[in-house]
């Protein structure tokens, strides 16, 4: 099992993501001793930081440690996609995004997915036969891809992590983090 002292994480976001969903889980891993990256694709509205949606408008900017585009996921341990729903349609329409995500499923890695972010495991194929939860108001898509849906703060299944909203952070970082100390989940390349 890996240390989380020794993990290196991967934040997938772009401009309007939801603020305390990438807030949140970055400190948090910080503050349990992993490597922390944001990245976001170079279509961002600024070359060094992306800016969030905090509830009802536009949030703080978080610097932006690298551009998707030179990611490699054999260089990290875990990917965490923040939710909001602007980030998760944005990132959606990247192919860079999406093939990061693909690297994180096929080769067993932690994938963790928040409030409107499962609409990108939808996108890839990685929630059919799955246990998920989500943001109420994207359920039946989540359904309709294949998932087995649960109002619950947080669920995991075979590595991925999800939650429903920014009153589950507690519980989905503590989640993130104890997936990691397991190591590699055995799963299908999505």
């Amino acid at each position: 099992m890996p240390s989380i002292t020794q993990a290196k994480i991967l934040i997938m976001a772009t401009d309007g993501f939801e603020q305390s969903e990438l807030d949140v889980p970055k400190a948090k891993l910080a503050e349990a001793g992993a490597q922390v990256t944001v990245a976001a694709p170079k279509s961002r509205r600024t070359p060094d930081s992306i800016r969030g949606w905090d509830e009802t408008d536009w949030g703080r900017p978080v610097p932006v440690d690298a551009d998707i585009e030179s990611i490699d996921p054999s260089a990290y341990d875990a990917l965490v996609l923040p939710g909001g729903q602007i980030n998760p349609d944005k990132l959606r329409l990247e192919p860079k995004a999406l093939e990061i995500l693909r690297g994180f499923l096929g080769s067993g890695k932690v994938v963790a997915a928040i409030c409107h972010a499962p609409w990108l495991l939808v996108e890839v194929g990685a929630a059919k036969g799955r246990k998920m939860t989500s943001f109420a108001s994207i359920k039946t898509d989540v359904i309709n891809a294949g998932a087995e849906w649960h109002d619950l703060p947080v669920v995991t299944d075979r590595g991925i992590v999800t939650s429903r909203n920014p009153g589950d952070l507690d519980a989905f970082s503590a989640k993130i983090i104890e997936e990691i100390q397991e190591g590699r989940h055995d799963r299908a390349a999505a």
